[in-house]
C-alpha cells in the first residue's frame, strides 16, 4: 500500500465501520483518530468538546494528523471535522490517499439517533440540521477527496468493497 488510506466524511457516513472492515479484510494496519485523542486526553470526544471547546479539541486534531502523514501503510477513520482544516488536508496528501464517505441526512440520522457521543449533534438531532452542517462542510470534504463513495443502501461489505474498486480505478494500489 505505502501511502496510508484517509476516511473522511460527515458524521455517520461510515468511516469508523468501512475502515476497519477494509483494514480486517485486506489485513491493514487500522488508526481511529478520535480514539487516539481521546486515549491521550483522558477523556472521551464528547468531554473533550465539553471542558475545553471545539478549537482546542480542532488543535488536537491537526497535531495528531501531522504524526499520521509521517506513517506508511495505515487505515485511518478521521474524525468528521479533520478534513474542514486546509492544513491538515495537506498533511492527508503528504503521504495518503483520501476516502470520502457520502450520505444523505437521512441515512446519517438514522445511523447516528440514540448516540450522544457526537457533541456537534447533540440536542440537533434532525434532518434539517444535519443537512445544515453537512452544507457547511461539503466543499472541504469535496476538495480533500480522491474518491468518494456512496454508502446509502449498502452493506459495510459493499462499501468496502467499492472502495477498493475505487481506489484502484484511480490508478492508486489500495493494499
Amino acid at each position: 500500500m505505502a501511502k496510508n488510506l484517509f476516511f473522511i466524511g460527515f458524521m455517520g457516513s461510515g468511516k469508523t465501520t468501512v475502515s476497519k472492515a477494509f483494514a480486517k479484510k485486506y489485513h491493514c494496519r487500522h488508526i481511529e483518530a478520535d480514539d487516539i485523542i481521546a486515549e491521550r486526553e483522558g477523556m472521551s470526544v464528547k468531554d473533550i468538546f465539553a471542558r475545553k471547546g471545539e478549537p482546542y479539541y480542532r488543535d488536537l486534531e491537526t497535531g495528531l494528523c501531522r504524526e499520521l502523514s509521517e506513517l506508511s501503510d495505515y487505515v485511518i477513520s478521521c474524525g468528521g471535522g479533520m478534513a474542514v482544516r486546509p492544513q491538515n488536508v495537506e498533511y492527508m496528501k503528504k503521504n495518503g490517499f483520501v476516502i470520502r464517505l457520502e450520505a444523505t441526512p437521512e441515512t446519517i440520522l438514522e445511523r447516528v439517533k440514540g448516540d450522544d457521543s457526537r457533541p456537534l449533534l447533540n440536542g440537533h438531532m434532525n434532518v434539517e440540521y444535519i443537512a445544515q452542517m453537512k452544507a457547511k462542510r461539503a466543499d472541504c470534504y469535496a476538495a480533500a477527496a480522491d474518491i468518494t463513495v456512496q454508502t446509502d443502501k449498502l452493506t459495510v461489505d459493499e462499501v468496502v468493497e467499492a472502495v477498493y474498486e475505487s481506489i484502484h480505478r484511480a490508478g492508486q494500489s489500495p493494499v
